[in-house]
């Protein structure tokens, strides 16, 4: 018998409000997927995040997380668990609470289609490998991005490969979308990217006072911005794509709220600088004007 769906949704609504807004909106199965995967991500987000951590225990406990998605175990996933919590892998109340409910995530994880569980699982390992590395680059407590490749590589590990996941999972099941399939995976990893490089340019002093430097010393803000705007236009590309195939309205929906509130932070992060949001009564907004035209059948973004 699958776990109760509102559990779930209770741990994503402490971990993510964009993606408590966005993920309810999806059509089933669907929806029940991306919530457990966005949750599987975040545990791995959780351990690359952990700064206070030294990098070799950052990287260990990364590697435990991936073996528990290649033989899952309930007793060694449980004691895991409460041994990472009990080591304060974070302070955050939501995200402690995720961790502790490991087992419980790992379970719904399983329960999937298989169709959904090998996607899912290889996208989240490679995205986990990918953070391992850069935690091992982490010097005297202080992890420094070279360049803009290097950026764009970060951004590929910990975002891009979850639009590749997320663009699989959409095609599971809807052959009218076939047709554009090939688009879709060409433009997946821009689309996360986009929303990455806006968070790193909101959160940049927060992440530079805890040890990370993602924007390179070297690269420009003015090219960082750049380089999110064409981002996110490829974005808006894909969402296109989706509503000319006439994909289901869900998954449209699902995509362009995110565009919509990146396109609206970095407008306000370029004149107020970071730590820059949208507020709620914003969001509200563009979440009102989104729904108006898809109604209406006008485009999305």
């Amino acid at each position: 018998m699958l776990p109760p769906m509102p559990s779930l949704e209770h741990l994503l609504e402490k971990t993510s409000r964009t993606f408590a807004l966005s993920i309810p909106v999806l059509p089933d199965p669907t929806r029940r997927e991306v919530m457990i995967a966005y949750l599987l991500f975040r545990i791995a987000d959780t351990f690359e995040d952990a700064s206070h951590w030294e990098p070799a225990r950052r990287i260990e406990a990364l590697g435990e997380f991936r073996a528990l998605l290649d033989g899952y175990s309930r007793p060694r996933a449980e004691r895991l668990a409460a041994e990472w919590v009990a080591a304060g892998i974070t302070s955050h109340a939501g995200y402690r609470e995720l961790m502790t409910d490991i087992p419980f995530v790992l379970d719904s994880f399983f329960e999937l289609s298989p169709d959904a569980v090998g996607p899912v699982r290889a996208h989240v390992e490679r995205s986990a490998e990918g953070m391992a590395g850069y935690v091992g680059r982490t010097k005297d407590g202080s992890l420094v991005l070279n360049d803009l490749a290097d950026l764009k590589t970060y951004c590929y590990f910990v975002a891009g490969i979850v639009g590749e996941m997320l663009t699989e999972l959409f095609l599971i099941g809807r052959p009218k979308l076939e047709a554009i399939a090939a688009f879709l995976r060409e433009r997946a990893a821009s689309f996360g990217e986009a929303l990455q490089l806006v968070n790193i340019l909101k959160d940049s002093a927060g992440d530079a006072a805890e040890g990370r430097t993602y924007l390179p010393p070297a690269v420009s803000r003015s090219e960082v911005f750049s380089m999110a705007r064409r981002d996110l236009e490829t974005a808006g590309a894909y969402i296109g794509a989706l509503q000319s195939a006439e994909a289901p309205r869900g998954l449209v929906e699902f995509t362009a709220l995110p565009v919509l509130l990146a396109r609206a932070s970095l407008d306000r992060i370029e004149k107020h600088g970071p730590g820059s949001k949208v507020s709620r009564p914003d969001v509200y907004l563009l979440t009102r004007r989104l729904k108006r035209s898809l109604d209406r059948g006008e485009p999305a973004v």
